[in-house]
């Protein structure tokens, strides 16, 4: 190891390498964190200098990419530095150049606003993160955007295992990793080789712990025991606007033990203090979630601003060359890396090398030894799944009368269940409503009839925490996963739909039932006219509302086949009529295109009804009597709008401008289409639901007056 005594000791006084200081609220883990005290206090004093060298360095490096790009959040960087240092120092699990391994920690920025936090690291840690790329920060076509965005056609930069930005989200993620992983020690390792084993680590601040997905994150967490599962608060009492004090008073470490979490509170400067935090918690496996308050000072080394909100951002620009000299960096240097932290990550990656090929062994005799799972978790790995042609072939006919298509899917999602053993599925406390349980598949968690296999999770009434589960389970990258609740309490995950979707999660649905004003008598708190539409807005969101059990089936296999991004499946409550006239294999063929003809006409082509989910019905029966009228079942507009121009024009030839669309719900999306629209821009009200669908024109004789208006 190459430092000079002046960098040692620069290092160290900036980083305030003390004596072990560690306060722990339970004594199971204050035992754990003395044994790791004890074993880790022979650790060298080159070690630790180069480690806070380091933590200067990544320190340096994120003030002179945030002053390049004259934008940024230099508070995070700067304030947890040594939380950097231990994690990617010595106690992350990772291999930087096989970033996909599957047993390695995941790291979580759920403060991503701190981006350069993680960007600085990656590089130091040796992953493929050139410093071209740290220099070009918020820059165009950058590995480095403005917040951590998961592998995506805009951006790949390894490393990265969450798209964060939206405060509490990450720790909500980092809930639905800890779960993944637990899903997969129980579903793959065996007694003779563990090939599942390793921890979730995320970092976040005040402004997440004061996010309400946080806390229904972190109730679920304890409550299902996830003890892999391993948060680090950068505690630095500062908000953007005030200091914290001015908007919470709470304890937020014995919130996070009511909850059931073991907890720590350490200086978040003293790298034995982190490094044996994190340590304990590693190997305290009893069944809690780990909590550690790291106290930290925000933008640590900036005298001008540490300390104080202005440190949030880039206010500390015009400071940095100052900073830079204080903490013992060169000023004249930009991105200045030293040799003695190239050599000493190279030592940190030959380490890590060996626990891989290590690993490696291990797998290697777990799939000799169980062909068939390692074919599994292959197919998981690399969301292997057939084709949807082979799919809509291999489910049977389903062979409905009138029913509800949340009952359709109750029915598909089994069939889907045995197509694709990765997937699995969960509800916000409505299975029995939303009627998405997997039959056979048992129950995921903790205590009761769970177990960690289990493929049906119960979130509670926790919708926005559910969203973020998923999107972990997503990121996590082995399974499919769905969550349910009623359409019009999407609006509560909404914000995790956007990051999905952002993302291009294709591992993520969602199932919505009770989709119109035909809930009925709950009310119009229940009953969505603007929330379908609402979803449809969103890029890269497939938002499929089947008309029957058929086209419900498409739209299940659809969101398990579905490679670019997320799907929401839109369930009835009430029941609808199948369009028995269309054979079921034409009906599904056509669904999956987005739009088809339900019925063609028989003479002249002088009308077109489109309509989608539960008005199809009514469609068929206005056009009965209408030989000129052909009617168009458009279960999800974008998947239509992908077909191809030849195919859209065969299904709403341009030639026929006398088109109306209808569906319960609000009407602007449908002028794409049409010139008259029948729809609900209202709310509704208190009624059994065929009453409410009436009153509000939801009828065949409704439509049929419409048509004969628009003559």
């Amino acid at each position: 190891m190459k430092f000079s005594a002046l960098a040692i000791a620069a290092a160290a006084m900036s980083a305030g390498v003390n004596a072990f200081s560690v306060n722990v609220n339970n004594r199971a883990a204050s035992f754990a964190v003395r044994n790791m005290a004890l074993k880790s206090a022979a650790v060298d004093v080159d070690t630790k200098a180069a480690l806070a060298q380091a933590a200067n360095e990544a320190r340096g490096l994120a003030m002179d990419s945030i002053a390049a790009a004259h934008s940024g959040h230099m508070g995070l960087p700067l304030g947890a530095a040594e939380i950097g240092a231990t994690l990617y120092g010595g106690q992350l699990q990772y291999n930087a150049k096989d970033p996909q391994w599957m047993n390695r920690d995941r790291f979580i920025l759920s403060a991503g606003h701190g981006s350069m936090f993680i960007y600085s690291w990656l590089n130091l840690a040796g992953y493929d993160l050139p410093m071209e790329e740290v220099k070009k920060f918020r820059q165009h076509h950058s590995m480095t955007p403005g917040h951590p965005e998961f592998p995506n056609s805009e951006h790949n930069t390894p490393g990265i295992e969450c798209t964060t930005g939206p405060l509490g989200q990450g720790v909500a993620n980092a809930v639905g990793f800890a779960a993944s992983e637990k899903m997969a020690e129980a579903r793959y390792n065996t007694a003779d080789h563990k090939i599942f084993d390793h921890h979730i680590f995320a970092l976040a601040g005040d402004g997440c712990f004061q996010e309400g997905v946080s806390a229904e994150a972190a109730a679920f967490a304890a409550h299902e025991k996830l003890d892999n599962l391993i948060v680090l608060y950068d505690a630095n009492e500062v908000t953007l606007d005030k200091m914290a004090e001015y908007t919470q008073s709470e304890d937020v470490l014995k919130r996070y033990e009511a909850y059931g979490w073991e907890v720590y509170d350490i200086d978040g400067h003293d790298l034995d203090a982190v490094d044996q935090a994190i340590a304990a918690a590693k190997a305290s496996d009893n069944g809690k979630p780990k909590f550690i308050k790291c106290n930290t000072i925000i933008g640590k080394g900036m005298e001008e601003t540490e300390g104080t909100n202005a440190a949030h951002g880039e206010a500390g620009v015009p400071y940095v060359d100052n900073a830079k000299k204080n903490i013992g960096l060169p000023v004249d240097e930009k991105w200045y890396v030293s040799e003695g932290t190239r050599d000493f990550f190279k030592g940190v990656q030959e380490k890590n090398t060996e626990k891989y090929e290590a690993w490696q062994k291990t797998y290697a005799a777990w799939a000799e030894a169980n062909p068939e799972l390692a074919k599994e978790l292959k197919d998981a790995i690399e969301d292997n799944v057939p084709s949807a042609e082979e799919m809509i072939k291999s489910i049977p006919a389903t062979g409905a009368k009138a029913e509800a298509t949340r009952v359709s899917g109750a029915n598909a999602i089994q069939e889907i269940a045995k197509l694709v053993p990765h997937y699995v599925s969960g509800s916000a406390d409505l299975h029995g409503s939303c009627r998405n349980y997997i039959n056979d598949g048992g129950n995921f968690g903790a205590g009761f009839d769970k177990s960690y296999a289990g493929r049906n999770l119960y979130f509670g009434i926790r919708e926005h925490a559910m969203g973020s589960i998923l999107n972990g389970f997503a990121y996590h990258g082995l399974f499919k996963a769905s969550g349910s609740t009623f359409a019009v309490f999407v609006d509560y995950l909404r914000p995790t739909i956007r990051v999905a979707a952002l993302a291009e999660l294709n591992r993520v649905s969602y199932i919505l039932t009770h989709d119109s004003i035909g809930v009925g008598e709950d009310g119009p708190t229940h009953q969505p006219v603007e929330t379908v539409s609402g979803l449809r807005v969103f890029p890269n969101l497939d938002v499929w509302r089947p008309s029957d059990a058929e086209e419900t089936v498409a739209s299940f296999v659809s969101s398990v086949t579905r490679k670019e991004g997320p799907t929401a499946l839109i369930f009835s409550r009430q029941n609808m009529d199948q369009n028995d006239a269309l054979d079921y294999m034409a009906r599904r063929e056509g669904a999956l295109k987005g739009a088809y003809v339900a019925k063609k006409e028989t003479a002249d082509l002088d009308l077109i009804i489109i309509a989608t989910g539960s008005e199809v019905q009514h469609a068929l029966k206005a056009a009965a009597d209408l030989p000129g009228a052909r009617v168009v079942s458009m279960p999800c507009m974008s998947v239509y709008e992908r077909q191809s121009d030849d195919y859209k024009e065969s299904v709403l030839p341009s030639s026929c401008t006398k088109r109306i669309a209808m569906e319960a719900g609000v009407s602007d999306l449908w002028y794409k289409y049409a010139s008259k629209v029948v729809g609900v821009d209202r709310f509704g009200f208190s009624a059994p639901g065929d009453i409410v669908m009436k009153e509000l024109g939801m009828t065949a004789e409704n439509l049929s007056a419409q048509i004969a208006a628009m003559n």
